[in-house]
């Protein structure tokens, strides 16, 4: 399975986000400089995350993105599936019922094949794993210097 990059930098953002804290929101520019990403593709990349209830956008020079709930809040599969889709990565096209199995009795396809029932079992297990972490379990394994450093760059006094 393959994410897109805009994964990675919706929840880069989401960290930065909530580091920030109840510091105002963070102007979309000013967000891309922190990783050096571009500014219009990095907004395209966090409208999804704006529709899904994670982010809030607010308009104007004052605007820019904050988080929409409390990092305990947002789990990694809420930022996955608001920017990926959530249709599954896995799709059975029956292919066994094609070719040699074109003339096999259709009690035989009853239930999905085995290859189907790996592939869902580890989908479900890959879900759950995102589901169970949280935007707050991220921010307990970072680095203790790194919400200063951000607030810093972003222009925010420390806390």
């Amino acid at each position: 399975m393959v994410m897109g990059e805009g994964v990675e930098w919706g929840l880069h953002c989401c960290l930065v986000l909530a580091w920030m804290g109840d510091q105002g929101p963070v102007a979309t520019g000013r967000l891309a400089e922190v990783f050096e990403l571009p500014p219009e593709y990095l907004k395209k990349r966090l409208q999804p995350l704006v529709r899904a209830g994670i982010l809030s956008s607010s308009p104007g020079p004052r605007g820019g993105y904050a988080l929409a709930r409390v990092p305990e809040e947002i789990s990694l599969m809420d930022v996955v599936a608001a920017i990926e889709g959530r249709q599954d990565a896995f799709r059975c096209t029956e292919i066994r019922q094609r070719g040699a199995g074109a003339g096999a009795p259709e009690s035989e396809f009853a239930r999905p094949c085995g290859v189907a029932q790996a592939m869902r079992r580890a989908e479900l297990a890959w879900r759950r794993e995102l589901a169970a972490q949280t935007l707050a379990d991220l921010i307990a394994v970072s680095p203790a210097t790194a919400p200063a450093r951000v607030r810093r760059f972003c222009g925010s006094p420390s806390h």
